[in-house]
């Protein structure tokens, strides 16, 4: 019998070369008519054709922030090819619309009712197919998470959250991580650190998770860079994994006020913004906007990335990463324009990452953090 790598929320399978287990670890879940669920690009790629199975069905068509009309979509496919269980393969986009699409195979639409801030999660049951996460960025951790984030048919981008949510079990080899582009490796590097910080930040009382997003920070810290100067460094790949992994184990805690920006900055379907490019725009400021309400917090991430204890200096330490890794330092190098703002503020005080930001917020410190950010 295979055996997890870690048991903890759910089943982990990592380590490099674990794709090849793929077919007895579906056998161990029952799963014999999966769908495949991936986007295109991996598609093109032969990504599908590397994780050595048949599966029952294949649906790609997943834009870079998922929608609910790719969940229906992909539900018709589920449906038609009568399948019993679904395969996520890729980023967040798909593994995030996987969840939802298994959510829905048993659960009545529409997909908004089971939202976090429209009273969601009780409506949220364990009659779900099983999910088997298996991620080719290190990033968003939605392998391990309790959350999807789908841009609704209403146009609000909303996270449905529920222990049910969380996949299966996972499988991460740092392998399939090895081609992707540097720009994504970069991006999504720095989503995985935003996690951590954001998740640490957070006043809930999770001594636990706190510990695991201080690991977190210190492996994706020293290992980004690395990823990006040697990309087939595996021992590197294997670190910002895990440190991904972590970042999404932690944020059982919450996140803040960098989410809360960047979830309806990348609902904005004209512009199609990365959400771990956004993250890294806005966490600089983030820090500086929440310093005075977890100093103490600030002083251990301090440490950990190697300055003195600083809120401004360690703001500009993550400033002088994204620098250092390509990504652009502000809003309006993204594309951005100021009429894309207009909402985002007002947005971001309703969005169910609020609350856990260490320092309480109105509308007008959102358009503050906007402005300093754009």
């Amino acid at each position: 019998m295979k055996l997890p790598t870690i048991s903890y929320l759910t089943d982990v399978y990592f380590g490099s070369g674990e794709i090849e287990s793929l077919s007895e670890i579906l056998d161990q879940y029952g799963l014999q008519r999966p769908l495949v669920v991936t986007d295109e690009g991996l598609l093109q790629l032969g990504m599908v054709d590397r994780l050595g199975i048949v599966p029952q069905g294949v649906f790609s068509d997943i834009p870079t922030n998922p929608t609910e009309g790719s969940v229906l979509a992909g539900l018709t496919v589920y449906r038609e090819q009568q399948c019993d269980g679904v395969v996520a393969l890729g980023g967040g986009s798909p593994l995030d619309c996987a969840k939802c699409i298994s959510l829905l195979a048993t659960h009545p639409e529409p997909l908004e009712q089971y939202a976090l801030i429209r009273g969601g999660v009780s409506r949220i049951t364990a009659d779900k197919p099983p999910v088997i996460a298996i991620p080719t960025t290190a990033g968003t951790g939605s392998e391990v998470g309790r959350a999807a984030l789908v841009t609704l048919q209403s146009g609000c981008k909303l996270g449905v959250i529920s222990k049910h949510m969380i996949p299966t079990a996972a499988l991460c080899d740092p392998q399939l991580t090895v081609d992707m582009p540097s720009q994504l490796t970069a991006a999504t590097g720095m989503d995985a650190i935003s996690h951590c910080v954001e998740t640490y930040c957070s006043p809930k009382f999770n001594p636990v998770a706190d510990a695991i997003a201080l690991d977190g920070l210190e492996r994706a810290w020293r290992a980004l860079p690395a990823t990006l100067e040697v990309p087939n460094d595996i021992e590197a790949r294997s670190q910002m994994m895990m440190a991904a992994l972590q970042g999404a184990l932690a944020f059982q805690k919450g996140l803040g006020l960098i989410h809360s920006l960047s979830h309806p900055l990348g609902a904005l379907a004209e512009r199609r913004l990365h959400h771990g490019t956004l993250n890294a725009v806005f966490l600089p400021h983030v820090i500086r906007f929440n310093a005075a309400a977890c100093p103490d917090k600030l002083a251990a991430m301090s440490d950990i990335v190697g300055i003195q204890d600083g809120s401004e200096r360690l703001a500009d330490a993550f400033a002088a990463l994204n620098d250092r890794i390509g990504m652009p330092a502000t809003l309006h190098d993204m594309g951005v324009v100021r009429q894309d703002l207009e909402g985002i503020a007002e947005a971001a005080v309703e969005d169910h990452s609020t609350p856990s930001n260490p320092r309480p917020l109105t509308v007008e410190d959102c358009r503050a953090v906007l402005a300093a950010a754009f």
